[in-house]
């Protein structure tokens, strides 16, 4: 090591391994890293540092081996398989919905059942043995991103070591046996803090001690996230230090001299990791709590041995953030010794924050201000009072003592709930591309170095506020057919966000359950509506159009008004007849507006008119709110769920409507797009909002074939993800995702 060091500095080798793991593993950023890699490459060699050559080729070619079997392991999977092993500690039992990690010939698999009885599902939640299921059902490669910015759930299970997801529709045959691991431990651990102990206390033991967090916690967890404190779940530095602390303590106490502890804290540092379930985080810290090195060299040796260790970190979320939060500290560690007590706690949480931010608006495009005071408050709650309470908590139990503590968590979620409500929105930033996020980095950097000196201060400062805002703010207008799955959301975005339209959330027909059934769930727009406006910088709708009540279409909205402030909603009149949803609109307590036709709503460089408010007055199909615009020299055609007949009426009252893009009727269904209709309106690109192999069968063949006889270019949400219309230099240029 010190032959390593004193030819090259760790870290700057550190630095360069990470630049070439992106280069290598292709992630969305290859430009940028190949111009890093080469002028930081050049920079080690102006300086003498010969042995980086040699390093880096060594790390490269470890991470191409990684690659390759990566791909090889993708293309190489079995198309069948019959049983699978539980991995015990990961078994979630969310309603009747089973899912967990299992083990075959030698590859892993994401697991998913829908449990058939009540019974079933007692047996998951006490299950702490090793299992084999013999199963029937389908072996599936896992879904790719299908929304821009959205989530990719396949490279996520990739990361995981898994390219395959199994759906099991039938358990043929259980086989428990007695052999003991640490993942049986684990799981027993976690199943007695669920059983022993009352909710909500359980989850923050699972979640503080063994970093398991149940689905039923998804609910509070959104309110943390929203607060931006849900990383004081996510075990980490305070956890390990706490841990590992109390361990020497007690092993001193035992007589064992301190040369010897070194060589007991590794083990128990394997053992604590297999608890908490070898997350990365947990890794990073127990790694740089057991390196004896200056904090920099620390951080890059722990840095290489999680590459070797844990190769796909870097291309989790978790794994970026928590490298990172390590090397701002690390970096700062030193930096505010001037300072005392308060002051310099904060100036330390603030410059932390404030550093990280542009990973964390690249990876969830929101930030919570308040953040730094709440997680200093609640931080030092979790850390110093929670966690030990918890911890004895646990360990008397075992013993046959049980105290109920569980009214200091209900007082904290009362507490956490207060404190959400004046500050439920947080600002949505956007997401940065490449060059917007290596800027923003680079001057927080400057801002960082001249903390004190306040001229340069207000400089950068004000030039960093300028970076968000061209984050926030995208410069070209748009169109997007969000896939919200099997419904209609179509948004509308003028540069700048100067006016933003939405037609329509999304949502799914929810269907009768017993209680023991329901599982606590995102909604359709949680997972793909939502993220979309918050990375393209929505912090608020202008107008949302609810076209007409069917689930698909409107199920969502209430959802959305919960993350994202709406300031009026446009709904027709026979929408109002529909008792369920104008109780749904009063909840919302929400502006609205009920559309007349020829009503007009100012964007891009016209105006979106509304055609038809309804033809049956019941708020169905062809109840729809219809809507036109000509937008830079393009005619574009938004029907809701219009049918045939709907489409005559309309045809009666705009004879002479002509169309450029049209949004398909009712998901392509064969009850519109009449063959008259099209050849009337004789559009050129056709939108079809659909969901993937969805059970009503749409599109109709019937219509593809009318769309295709008038040579009508079609795009489809469940072939092609999100659909993009965006005017760059007077030309609307279309983008998909896939």
């Amino acid at each position: 090591m010190s032959y390593v060091l004193n030819k090259i500095p760790l870290i700057f080798l550190a630095y360069l391994s990470v630049i070439l793991y992106f280069l290598i593993f292709n992630f969305n950023f290859n430009l940028l890293c190949l111009i890093l890699f080469i002028f930081s490459s050049l920079l080690a060699l102006y300086r003498k540092y010969y042995l980086v050559i040699p390093l880096l080729l060594v790390m490269g070619s470890f991470f191409l081996v990684v690659k390759m079997d990566t791909i090889k392991n993708s293309e190489n999977q079995p198309t069948t398989l019959s049983k699978i092993t539980m991995i015990p500690d990961t078994i979630q039992v969310n309603g009747d919905l089973l899912s967990f990690l299992g083990k075959e010939r030698g590859q892993n698999y994401q697991v998913y059942e829908t449990l058939k009885s009540k019974k079933e599902q007692k047996f998951y939640q006490n299950l702490s043995q090793n299992c084999q299921l013999s199963f029937t059902g389908n072996l599936q490669i896992p879904e790719k991103q299908r929304n821009f910015n959205g989530f990719d759930n396949q490279k996520y299970l990739e990361s995981q070591n898994i390219y395959r997801q199994i759906m099991i529709d039938k358990t043929n045959k259980i086989v428990l046996n007695d052999t003991f691991d640490l993942h049986v431990l684990r799981r027993k651990a976690i199943v007695w803090s669920q059983t022993h102990f009352p909710k909500p206390m359980n989850d923050y033991m699972t979640g503080l001690l063994f970093g398991f967090l149940s689905k039923d916690f998804n609910q509070m967890g959104d309110i943390y996230s929203s607060l931006g404190i849900i990383h004081l779940f996510a075990l980490s530095g305070m956890q390990v230090n706490f841990f590992i602390d109390w361990f020497r303590r007690i092993i001193l106490r035992l007589g064992i001299t301190r040369e010897k502890l070194n060589i007991w804290q590794i083990p128990f540092s394997i053992f604590y990791a297999f608890m908490t379930g070898f997350s990365v985080s947990v890794l990073r810290a127990l790694f740089q709590k057991n390196i004896r090195q200056n904090p920099l060299d620390n951080l890059a040796v722990t840095t290489l041995l999680l590459m070797i260790v844990s190769p796909k970190f870097l291309l989790t979320t978790g794994g970026q953030l928590t490298l990172f939060y390590a090397f701002v500290i690390s970096m700062i560690s030193h930096k505010f010794s001037e300072l005392k007590g308060i002051r310099k706690l904060l100036t330390e949480s603030s410059v932390i924050s404030l550093s990280v931010l542009p990973l964390l608006i690249l990876d969830f495009h929101i930030f919570q201000p308040f953040s730094i005071l709440l997680t200093i408050g609640f931080g030092f709650l979790f850390d110093v009072i929670l966690l030990p309470l918890l911890l004895g908590t646990f360990l008397l139990s075992l013993i046959g003592y049980s105290f109920n503590i569980n009214l200091i968590f209900q007082i904290l979620e009362w507490l956490i709930h207060e404190v959400d409500l004046p500050l439920h929105y947080p600002l949505v930033l956007g997401n940065p591309r490449p060059i917007e996020l290596l800027i923003l980095f680079f001057l927080i950097g400057l801002l960082i170095d001249n903390l004190f000196k306040k001229r340069r201060q207000i400089i950068f400062a004000g030039l960093i506020v300028c970076s968000f805002f061209i984050c926030k703010n995208p410069i070209y207008p748009s169109i997007t057919a969000v896939d919200i799955g099997q419904g209609d959301s179509i948004f509308l975005q003028d540069k700048f966000n100067k006016e933003t339209i939405l037609i329509d959330t999304g949502g799914r027909l929810a269907l009768p359950q017993e209680s023991w059934q329901k599982p606590q769930s995102q909604t359709n727009a949680e997972k793909t509506l939502i993220p979309y406006l918050e990375s393209v910088g929505v912090s608020q709708i202008d107008q949302l159009i609810l076209t007409h009540t069917d689930a698909d279409h409107v199920g969502d909205f209430l959802n959305l008004a919960d993350k994202i402030k709406i300031k009026e909603i446009w709904v027709s009149p026979g929408e109002l007849t529909n008792n369920h949803f104008v109780q749904k609109l009063k909840k919302a307590n929400i502006a609205i507006h009920i559309s007349k036709v020829g009503d007009k709503i100012p964007i891009f460089d016209s105006a979106l008119q509304v055609l038809s408010n309804g033809y049956t007055g019941k708020g169905d199909n062809n109840d729809s709110i219809v809507t036109y615009g000509n937008f830079y020299h393009t005619k574009f055609l938004f029907t809701g769920d219009l049918e045939q007949e709907g489409e005559k009426e309309l045809l009666k009252n705009y004879p002479k409507l002509k169309v450029d893009v049209l949004k398909v009727g009712h998901h392509g269904s064969k009850t519109s797009s009449n063959p008259d209709f099209i050849k009337e309106i004789n559009p050129k690109l056709a939108l079809i909002s659909v969901g993937k192999e969805n059970r009503y069968g749409h599109p109709n063949q019937e219509t593809l074939e009318t769309l295709k006889k008038y040579q009508i270019r079609i795009l489809r949400t469940d072939q092609k993800g999100a659909l993009k219309l965006m005017q760059i230099n007077q030309q609307w240029r279309i983008q998909t995702v896939r």
